[in-house]
């Protein structure tokens, strides 16, 4: 483990919500929910904390959330203003270090081991970034800082919003004992499961676990839940990144069965998937479907296409075909993801191929 690194993540708070509420004056201090309409089967992109107050929360059922609060106001994601707020956002990160990357439009990572500014002080650095945000912006932003990247993110969700929060080397292996599992990277819902039937519910009882134990019942993963439950992650921040796929995906609070309903919602995510890929001025040739049953077994079934897939691509026979030889209609679904690969820079330059799109989880 080494002390020496110096690294923030920012997260913005309640980004597009946030957005919303600054351009438009009417949506301050209400309840807001960007997202699909609650009788279109939509779901929340993220939600206001004054919606946030009755219990609505990101990737619910819109449906849902309008139960919860009829009183809310429902508007579409306008992602071009998203994009813009997220580049003046990168420009800011700029000004204090060259070592940042991005991991969505409303957070990133920023390494700044070797600035001067502000005494060196990574929290000074954080609270300057923050302030700066708000200035350029109007946006409020939360902070965490640490000595590496799953610690870092981990603080940033503490003391939200508008959160600063510092998890020194000195407490780092301690702070990560009394996490619960389900805080951990890399840790979803099945993972979770399997590791409660084993007795593992803290950072703690993760530590306990020799290497050889956890090798066996995770493989691969072993390594890396061994590592991080002490704390440590030597993981890079890394600002050259090349994106190899773009995905999104989807949990249902309830589980969905029928054909129609499945092609419904992988369509919505292809939608999304598109305007990801049109934000990074690309195009994906290769289409990739995942399917989580109510079992929690999973599958992926992938396409690549001649041309270059648009919304429409998939209007036709591309999703039957997709789930040809699937469950789909006879086992109920809690998860469907999209994933767009084979990506190409509109002039053609670039092509990249992946088809490990999807994390365990």
């Amino acid at each position: 483990m080494s002390s020496t690194r110096k690294i923030i993540h920012i997260d913005m708070d309640a980004f597009f919500a946030a957005v919303e509420q600054r351009d438009f004056p009417q949506y301050r201090n209400k309840p807001l929910i960007v997202g699909g309409a609650p009788d279109s089967r939509g779901v929340v992109a993220t939600c206001s904390y004054e919606a946030r107050q009755y219990g609505i929360h990101s990737a619910m059922s819109s449906a849902q959330a309008y139960r919860l609060c009829p009183q809310a106001i429902f508007v579409k994601p306008r992602f071009e203003a998203y994009q813009q707020a997220s580049m003046a956002i990168r420009k800011i990160f700029a000004d204090y270090t060259d070592l940042f990357e991005p991991l969505s439009l409303d957070e990133a990572y920023l390494d700044v081991s070797h600035v001067s500014l502000h005494q060196g002080s990574a929290t000074l650095i954080a609270k300057a970034i923050k302030a700066a945000i708000k200035q350029e912006t109007q946006l409020i932003a939360s902070a965490g800082v640490s000595y590496n990247k799953f610690l870092a993110k981990i603080a940033s969700d503490i003391n939200k919003p508008d959160g600063l929060y510092l998890i020194a080397p000195e407490h780092g292996p301690g702070f990560a004992e009394q996490l619960p599992i389900e805080r951990f990277h890399g840790v979803g819902k099945a993972t979770s499961a399997k590791m409660h039937a084993l007795g593992i519910k803290t950072g703690k009882d993760l530590k306990a676990q020799s290497l050889e134990t956890l090798h066996y019942y995770f493989g691969k993963a072993g390594l890396h839940y061994y590592t991080i439950s002490r704390g440590i992650d030597n993981r890079p921040v890394n600002n050259d990144r090349i994106r190899k796929s773009v995905g999104v995906e989807v949990t249902f609070e309830q589980d969905i069965k029928f054909k129609q309903d499945v092609i419904a919602q992988l369509q919505n995510l292809l939608q999304k998937a598109m305007r990801k890929v049109a934000e990074k001025q690309m195009v994906a040739y290769t289409l990739t479907v995942k399917i989580k049953y109510h079992d929690f077994v999973q599958i992926t079934r992938s396409r690549t296409l001649p041309h270059a897939i648009t919304p429409k691509s998939a209007l036709g026979d591309t999703f039957e075909d997709l789930l040809k030889d699937t469950d789909i209609g006879r086992r109920n679904v809690r998860l469907l993801g999209v994933a767009l690969s084979s990506l190409e820079n509109k002039s053609g330059q670039t092509h990249f191929r992946q088809m490990d799109l999807f994390n365990d989880d």
